[in-house]
């Protein structure tokens, strides 16, 4: 909740300075907006939004392989996260949607954004049912229990007709896999798990006696932290971006940190209000105004 005033103060400095904001960019769609309008009026600006699982090794070798068109045309991304609760942060801030905007947004604009990136398409409406189930329900902070979500499914219709799905649980610490991913083409399917860092690769024609796994790793990574290495790969991104002096531009720009909050926003509201919301209803104005 503290991103938007921070990033108006550095983009509306006399000096220049690139910049690269952690996720979610904002927790609102309103003043992520706000964000991208001030950026536009510097261009000599860089700056980059930190949706590191991009480059996870398993994750970057399958954006990789959906790129090179070895699965085809697109048609089935399904992101399952089973995990631990959220961890304890500062002054407990993590625990509340007004600070956090959500579960879904806070945490999971990571995987909006890889569903976007997979499906090589726009988001159109999303549905969600979630709730609060387990996690967190004995605890209180100035009087108030928390009231972010612990699980949740997801669906999302993109604008080329493709679909995402997101299975969110945030007391699954009995899995072998934190992440598991899988996009399924017309031609085949890829699937890609974290930590165990392996892709699994094949075909319709060769079908599941030509399923070949990969090992993947990389070699630039020293020390993994909690993000699997994908932290410091990011960096590396971001640097090489500054170095090119404008020539590349940021690898996750503000654009992409923006729609990965509006699905977010959208999920949220659609848990909400119990129907599909469209991405026009969190992208007009006048909602975002709404709901402040």
């Amino acid at each position: 909740m503290t991103h938007y005033q921070i990033l108006m103060d550095i983009i509306n400095h006399p000096k220049p300075h690139h910049v690269l904001v952690e996720k979610p960019l904002c927790t609102t769609v309103m003043d992520c907006r706000k964000v991208v309008d001030a950026a536009r009026k510097r261009p000599e600006m860089l700056v980059q939004v930190g949706l590191e699982y991009r480059y996870m090794p398993p994750v970057a070798k399958l954006i990789e392989i959906v790129k090179d068109g070895t699965l085809g045309q697109i048609k089935m991304v399904a992101i399952r996260e089973h995990r631990f609760p959220f961890l304890v942060k500062v002054n407990n801030w993590n625990r509340f949607n007004c600070n956090s905007g959500g579960t879904l947004v806070e945490k999971c604009c990571h995987f909006f954004d890889l569903m976007r990136l997979f499906a090589g398409a726009n988001p159109v409406r999303v549905m969600a049912s979630g709730g609060v189930d387990v996690n967190h329900k004995d605890e209180i902070y100035d009087g108030k229990v928390p009231d972010i979500i612990d699980n949740a499914y997801v669906i999302v219709e993109f604008d080329n007709g493709s679909r995402g799905m997101l299975d969110l649980c945030m007391f699954a610490e009995g899995s072998k896999n934190e992440q598991e991913i899988s996009v399924v083409g017309d031609i085949g399917k890829g699937e890609a798990f974290v930590p165990e860092s392996i892709v699994r690769l094949g075909t319709r024609p060769e079908g599941r006696d030509g399923v070949c796994t990969l090992k993947t790793e990389d070699d630039r990574i020293k020390y993994e932290g909690l993000h699997h290495g994908s932290s410091y790969l990011e960096h590396l991104h971001f640097l090489s971006a500054i170095r090119a002096k404008g020539v590349q531009a940021p690898a996750v720009d503000l654009h992409d940190g923006l729609v990965s909050v509006a699905m977010g926003v959208a999920a949220q509201l659609s848990i909400e209000l119990g129907r599909f919301v469209k991405m026009e209803e969190v992208m007009n104005e006048n909602h975002c105004k709404s709901s402040q």
